[in-house]
């Protein structure tokens, strides 16, 4: 009788352990869910803003190639004859570009806005003799280095404003 008993007794302990979760398990089970679900949020912002500084790191060089591409056929013409090269356009849509050199710490910047909606400041510097240190300003010379940086627009608190955009090529009078 007395294992008839027991029997009975263990069946009703098991039954009590599979009747459901407990509530502190289920307060367990919803903190390890709100961590889960925080950290997917994170990635999720984090990707958003890296998705963010690349489009705009993209929309920054897309400027930089329209811009070289302006540069690369500018007329090459003497200052003096009061070339195309002698015009210094107002904004980016202007194809006229100034190919005279400038001096040492003088660029010339305009703003250009890009298919995103973000305005670029583009810089360009020019350098006459670029085989002489420095930048020299001088108007017989045939081959010139030119630089032009593009700076993504600032946004607060922000990693994207660290990258710019620069690219240098010489140009050599062709026409």
């Amino acid at each position: 009788m007395s294992n008839i008993s027991n029997a009975k007794s263990s069946q009703s302990k098991t039954e009590k352990r599979e009747g459901g979760f407990t509530l502190l398990e289920a307060v367990i089970a919803l903190v390890i869910l709100l961590v889960v679900v925080t950290g997917i949020f994170a990635a999720f912002t984090y990707a958003i803003t890296l998705n963010t500084g690349n489009s705009r790191r993209s929309q920054a060089l897309s400027v930089l190639q329209k811009e070289v591409e302006v540069l690369r056929s500018a007329k090459f013409v003497d200052q003096n004859s009061g070339g195309a090269d002698s015009y210094t356009p107002v904004d980016c849509t202007d194809t006229r570009r100034n190919l005279t050199g400038t001096a040492t710490g003088v660029t010339r910047t305009m703003s250009c806005p890009a298919i995103d909606g973000m305005t670029y400041m583009i810089q360009t510097e020019i350098d006459d003799d670029p085989f002489t240190a420095g930048q020299q300003v001088d108007a017989s010379k045939h081959l010139k280095e030119i630089r032009v940086t593009v700076t993504q627009p600032a946004r607060a608190g922000s990693w994207e404003t660290a990258y710019v955009t620069r690219a240098v090529f010489r140009r050599v009078r062709s026409n």
